[in-house]
């Protein structure tokens, strides 16, 4: 028999490996790097301009950034930094290399979601993330599983749970609990309103006080940063359970909302969603927060009927909860019933030579018509090796196994990516 010491034995064991299993897959220090970007990859892959054109470009004007040469002289090697400063600077027939983004308009919120675990949503955040920053697009992740899967692969391995998501939630309970208590007379009767009373294991924590910048940490990656999760943050579904009995009138669903709207318009372009496979506390925040939903599934019958189960309760979540806070809610620039601007459904973990794969595929078109994404993301090696080492396919260099491997990897990844590019453009102006 096995109770709680055993687990907590197990536990233990574990932490006294974390510090090798980290070297074996970040670095000596246990801090993740970014690599460099050889001139092909940055004309080619990431700029989108023949190698010649880019040579010359850099030739001719010896003020741009001139990357790293090898020690045989044959490549150069540029930083996320420098491509970024070639994008801003080079033109090519008078185009500029920037990626689109409407004026005016705050980051685009995207959520990845589904009941299913193992359908590739960390796997899809992970991934759009990085094309997204190579792209020249400023990103913010936010993780909301406590698994944490993203945030450990963003580098993040040592988070305290004050500064996820369930911070934020804790914060904005506090922060909306005095709001109300502050309206201590009704506009038409002049009846004292009742107070809701925080405890002071809550107050003394000192959330309410912390800044909306103390939850955003950078990464490796200069244009993305994230708002990490943690295994302790574990607990939100048990806390805000609490919370809500504390305070039966607080928006909990809106919590990221209003967080997210207290950032600067321009802070970021594009806000991406990792959610936990469950629909909960957390996953309702971010499915409130988002203005598209990209939902992942595997290729076989079992994820099919997951989806399925999920997009239906996801549903009757919604609607009860529109039921119960109609109109505007307060503090935030939402207004109920939830809206989407576009719904996706992207098939992953692909292999185009398997026929019951290829029938899966089908099926969900069947079923969903226009909401499927004409490009999956296909199962391959470099696909295997990105998730067992805690990297995507862009941060994999290239000359670690056969290039082939390598370029069908990011295709699929890019073709996936351009897919979601362009829904997000379409329907940025929607927001």
């Amino acid at each position: 028999m096995y109770t709680h010491e055993e687990l907590s034995q197990l536990q233990a064991q574990s932490l006294k490996l974390q510090s090798w299993i980290r070297q074996q897959t970040f670095s000596p220090e246990n801090i993740k790097r970014l690599r460099r970007f050889s001139s092909w990859e940055v004309s080619e892959l990431i700029l989108g301009i023949n190698q010649s054109t880019f040579r010359g470009r850099l030739v001719a004007d010896p003020d741009l950034p001139g990357g790293e040469v090898e020690p045989d002289g044959r490549q150069r090697w540029f930083t996320l930094d420098e491509i970024n400063e070639l994008r801003r600077r080079i033109k090519v027939n008078r185009k500029s290399l920037m990626p689109p983004r409407p004026e005016g308009k705050r980051a685009f919120r995207a959520a990845i979601a589904n009941f299913k675990g193992g359908a590739g949503k960390s796997t899809v955040a992970l991934h759009f993330a990085h094309a997204a920053a190579l792209d020249g697009y400023r990103v913010l992740l936010v993780d909301f599983d406590p698994q944490a899967t993203l945030s450990h692969s963003m580098g993040l391995t040592d988070v305290a749970e004050e500064y996820t998501v369930w911070g934020i939630m804790a914060r904005d309970l506090i922060r909306e609990t005095d709001r109300m208590n502050a309206a201590v007379v009704g506009a038409a009767s002049g009846t004292a309103l009742p107070q809701r009373s925080i405890p002071a294991s809550i107050r003394e924590m000192g959330l309410d006080a912390l800044r909306p910048a103390d939850f955003i940490k950078p990464t490796a990656w200069s244009t993305i940063d994230v708002v990490p999760s943690c295994a302790n943050a574990a607990f939100v579904e048990f806390a805000s359970a609490q919370y809500r009995h504390l305070n039966p009138e607080w928006s909990f669903f809106a919590c990221v909302s209003r967080y997210l709207d207290s950032l600067p318009d321009d802070a970021y372009d594009l806000i991406i969603f990792d959610c936990p496979p469950a629909i909960g506390y957390q996953s309702m925040n971010a499915v409130f927060a988002a203005d598209m939903l990209y939902i992942p599934s595997g290729p076989g019958y079992w994820e099919y009927d997951s989806t399925t189960s999920f997009i239906g309760q996801l549903a009757e979540a919604l609607e009860d909860l529109s039921a119960g806070y109609q109109g505007n809610v307060p503090g935030c620039n939402m207004t109920l019933p939830k809206a989407f601007a576009d719904i996706k459904f992207l098939m992953t973990r692909f292999e185009t030579g398997n026929e019951l794969h290829r029938a899966m595929y089908e099926a969900f078109q069947k079923v969903f018509g226009d909401h499927v994404t004409e490009h999956p993301v296909e199962m391959t090696r470099a696909v295997e090796q990105s998730g067992r080492f805690l990297a995507s396919v862009y941060e994999i260099d290239y000359r670690d196994m056969t290039r082939e491997t390598w370029r069908r990897a990011r295709a699929s990844f890019d073709r996936a990516y351009e897919e979601f590019r362009g829904n997000i453009v379409n329907a940025w102006d929607k927001i």
